[in-house]
């Protein structure tokens, strides 16, 4: 409520009063109170006039009293039975507070409290401790210590009834960890069907989009047009790219690159899946796009239409 409705309110009271009632006494009182409150509403409101806050900030402030407080508990209480509450308590006030460093060394202490034999609750750890930690690890580039994390997940339930399950989870995981992201390096070097020697670092001060396709590729058959215009409006600027096949079938790559009048450098090594470059970079869909700068460095991924002819125009005018 602020000053405004405060005073109205009062004003609403008290004037309903006097019309109700001709107590001169009333009245008295009234105009009496008038003068007295009026000062105290004011006097009052006065922080909050000075001191309003947004609502994050107001929530925030809440979230850091939360932090101290069961920060404390657990100081005073090391082997609590509720730990585990408290620490899911700080996980959500900290990601509140967007202290992710935090979160994820609070997730790790919450894995620490967990059943690790067949009494271990499974959705608890994966939903509410390693998907969290992942994209965590994942935000902040720190893949490695998603790594390790992962790992010891799996050396923990190895013999758990579900470890079959779990682990094609983990197994999962862990190869979206090997695909790049943005400021990262792509090192990558191979003959071109059609005899090209290509390698990304030599293709520094272009900027080049690497293109995981394959003709069998619905989605990527459709954005294809999009990508060969803008080839077409930027390669005399700098753009270039550079395909991988996930194809099987040697002709039919050649068939459409020729049809479709794709002149760039093609890789293909016939495994569909299994392409040695897919599987190093973790591709696991496609299609899949990094689009690199001068300086050999990811910018962005997957980006379509205007997106991708935006990037490129943004990148080639750095």
């Amino acid at each position: 409520m602020d000053i405004r409705e405060m005073i109205g309110n009062f004003f609403k009271i008290f004037h309903r009063m006097r019309r109700n009632y001709r107590d001169s006494a009333l009245i008295t009182y009234y105009k009496t109170m008038k003068f007295l409150l009026l000062p105290i509403l004011f006097a009052s409101a006065l922080p909050m006039i000075l001191h309003a806050e947004t609502a994050k900030e107001i929530a925030a402030k809440f979230d850091s009293q939360k932090v101290t407080a069961i920060e404390d508990y657990l100081k005073q209480n090391p082997k609590a039975e509720d730990a585990d509450d408290a620490l899911a308590i700080l996980v959500d006030a900290q990601h509140s507070l967007g202290n992710l460093e935090s979160v994820a060394d609070l997730l790790l202490k919450r894995y620490d409290l967990q059943p690790k034999g067949d009494d271990a609750d499974l959705r608890k750890i994966v939903t509410e401790i390693l998907q969290p930690y992942f994209t965590i690890a994942g935000a902040a580039n720190h893949k490695g210590k998603a790594k390790e994390f992962i790992a010891r997940v799996k050396e923990d339930f190895a013999k758990h009834e579900l470890s079959a399950q779990l682990g094609q989870l983990l197994d999962q995981m862990t190869a979206e960890l090997a695909m790049p992201g943005a400021g990262d390096d792509l090192n990558i070097a191979f003959t071109a069907l059609d005899g090209r020697e290509v390698d990304l670092a030599k293709m520094k001060n272009k900027v080049v989009l690497v293109d995981f396709w394959a003709t069998w590729c619905g989605p990527c058959k459709a954005e294809m047009p999009n990508v060969i215009a803008t080839y077409g409006k930027y390669k005399e600027k700098g753009f270039e790219i550079v395909g991988i096949s996930l194809d099987e079938d040697k002709a039919e790559v050649e068939k459409y690159v020729g049809e479709q009048k794709m002149t760039w450098p093609q890789y293909f090594d016939g495994k569909g899946w299994e392409n040695k470059i897919a599987r190093e970079y973790g591709i696991s869909s496609i299609p899949a796009t990094f689009l690199i700068g001068k300086d050999g460095k990811i910018i962005a991924s997957n980006l379509r239409g205007e997106d991708l002819e935006k990037a490129v125009s943004d990148a080639l005018a750095k």
